[in-house]
Order: C-alpha cells, then structure tokens, then sequence
C-alpha cells in the first residue's frame, strides 16, 4: 500500500493533468469558435496544424488500402491509357514533365504535389486508394464516381513510368494525335 504522501503525489499530479486537459480543450474551443483559425485557401496551415493532417492522412492510405488487390500493371496499353488519363483529369493539379500545373492547381491549399515522385512515397495499392477515394480537406477529389477501375489502375501505372519520361516523352505520349492503342509513344522501361 503507498503511504499517504506517495498518494498525494499521484493525486495532485492527476488533478493537474486532468486541470491541464481541461484548459487545452477550453483554450482550443476558443481559438475555434473565435475564428481565429486561418482557413482560407489562399494561406498554409500552420507546420504543426500541416504536419498532423499529412500523418494522420499516410496512416489512414496505408490502413484502407490493406485489402486493396494490385492487378498486373506496366502494360505497354495500360501505361498509355493512364497517359491519356493522367492528363485529361490530373496534369490541371500536379503537373507533368514540362507541363506546369494550370492557374486551378496553383491557387490550391495545400498545394498539390507533382506525382513525379509518387512512387518512391506510396505503394501501388496506396495509390489506386488515394486516386479512387480522395483525400478530404485537399482539393484531391474521390475520381471513383468517373473513372472506371481499369482507367484508376492504368494512372498507377502511368505514374511507375512518370519519372523516366522527359518533357518530350510526356507531350508525345499525351498528345492528341497519338491513341491509346499506340504504347510506343511511351518509353516503357520498367
């Protein structure tokens, strides 16, 4: 049994956390329901406000998209399609080897990302989730209730071929004269 002292230690150490909680909760209550909270799209989060929202979304991709079945992807077709795909829905936002994003896409908070890179930060599967389902509170819409499963798988696998394309590989590959059925408009390399 611990001795009194021992006892009140813990308790007042309780009491001042329960008393600590309770004023972080009016405090931030206040701050919210003042408007003191910048919410416009024309200004960033604060970094702790940016930081909290990116982990939360990373664990949240990779905890819904543990069930996600990745077909066979990189076929020639498929990549060309996602080519089409790619810039008729998402270069607007992010953007592509020499094509910078459209006015739309620069005047967003947070600001898209080029997906230059994508598949060096999220898996295949994370992807066709992110692509399929949105992210809230991004501007990245849920392109489920447009695009066809095949059309979301075929952006995942443009987005593998995305980083070896050059400007000109890029604006061969998605220009209108070319057509999905033609995939040596695309360097397939992987």
């Amino acid at each position: 049994m611990p001795s009194t002292r021992t006892r009140l230690i813990l308790k007042t150490a309780v009491a001042t956390l329960a008393l600590a909680g309770l004023a972080a909760a009016a405090g931030g209550a206040i701050f919210l329901r003042a408007g003191w909270y910048d919410t416009t799209a024309t200004s960033q989060h604060l970094q702790p406000v940016y930081l909290l929202l990116e982990q939360g979304m990373r664990y949240s991709v990779r905890k819904h998209s543990e069930d996600v079945v990745v077909p066979a992807l990189g076929a020639p077709q498929q990549v060309m399609r996602g080519a089409f795909v790619y810039n008729a829905h998402c270069v607007q936002c992010h953007g592509g080897p020499g094509a910078a994003q459209a006015k739309i896409g620069q005047s967003m908070q947070p600001l898209p990302g080029p997906l230059i890179d994508a598949g060096e930060h999220w898996q295949p599967r994370e992807l066709y989730w992110i692509t399929k389902h949105g992210i809230k509170m991004s501007g990245m819409p849920a392109w489920q209730f447009h695009l066809s499963d095949a059309d979301l798988w075929a952006v995942v696998a443009f987005m593998d071929v995305l980083p070896t394309l050059s400007a000109r590989d890029y604006a061969q590959a998605t220009a209108p004269q070319a057509t999905p059925s033609a995939p040596a408009a695309v360097g397939v390399s992987r």
